[in-house]
């Protein structure tokens, strides 16, 4: 997505991203899974770096993806040649993209379907999974939950969510996150800011970026899934298949159109 108010967006710096991000690896496990249940081609809507399809690459998944940043995939493909993988993926708009095949499986992770803002993308975003899935094929979409603790959250403050070392050169980095919400329109609009630490603690750069997304609730995820015409959709509170009952959890949907 494109930076706002005249800031650029975090995914025109891929470097500094995966400095911060590439590390993520909760999920993987539980993709990984999903994608072997599959027992077919699999696709990634919003690949970014690859930070999992270069994982589900390695491990055997036949797996392709897609992203709106020629800058993410052009890293993702430098990290694949760096690991002897050829991942075949495509710069494209998750809410209108043409892919040379189906799928058995079709997913969106860690809440990269909140870059579709209005209804209207939403839906021609799960329209354009649906359309690639072979009969018999799912859907899998996972979302942070937008609960009363998130949107309670005092606004214009900066939260520092993530800090770790960059293994390439030992300095630390910290993600801060300076957050405005637009509860009716249940829109987030991100100020960020990444720095990097020398070793004695100086902010040797700072990076400032902007994003917006937008988030869903689970009876109007189902009304999205059907609209784009799932008819089928089941519903967790997590990766381990656990009821979604409390609006501090996350949101995992399987859904397909059989």
């Amino acid at each position: 997505m494109d930076g706002v108010e005249g800031l650029s967006s975090p995914y025109d710096d891929p470097r500094l991203y995966d400095a911060v991000l590439e590390h993520l690896d909760f999920d993987v496990a539980w993709w990984l899974s999903e994608a072997r249940a599959a027992k077919g081609p699999v696709l990634e809507a919003g690949c970014g770096t690859g930070r999992l399809l270069l994982r589900l690459l390695a491990a055997g998944i036949d797996i392709d993806g897609l992203d709106s940043s020629a800058a993410m995939l052009r890293r993702l493909l430098e990290k694949a040649r760096e690991r002897g993988l050829e991942p075949k993926v495509l710069e494209a708009d998750m809410r209108d993209f043409r892919m040379p095949r189906k799928y058995a499986m079709a997913f969106i992770a860690f809440n990269g379907f909140g870059h579709c803002l209005a209804m209207s993308d939403q839906v021609r975003c799960l329209l354009c999974c649906r359309e690639h899935l072979v009969p018999g094929g799912r859907f899998l979409l996972h979302m942070s939950y937008p609960g009363v603790g998130y949107w309670s959250q005092p606004g214009g403050v900066p939260v520092l969510e993530v800090e770790r070392a960059d293994p390439k050169s030992g300095h630390l980095m910290r993600m801060y996150d300076t957050r405005t919400m637009d509860r009716v329109g249940q829109l987030q609009h991100s100020h960020m800011e990444i720095q990097e630490l020398d070793a004695d603690g100086r902010v040797v750069r700072s990076s400032r970026f902007e994003t917006e997304q937008r988030w869903v609730y689970r009876h109007e995820l189902e009304l999205l899934l059907r609209a784009a015409g799932f008819t089928r959709c089941e519903f967790f509170g997590g990766m381990e298949g656990e009821p979604l009952e409390r609006d501090d959890q996350q949101m995992v949907v399987r859904a397909s159109a059989d």
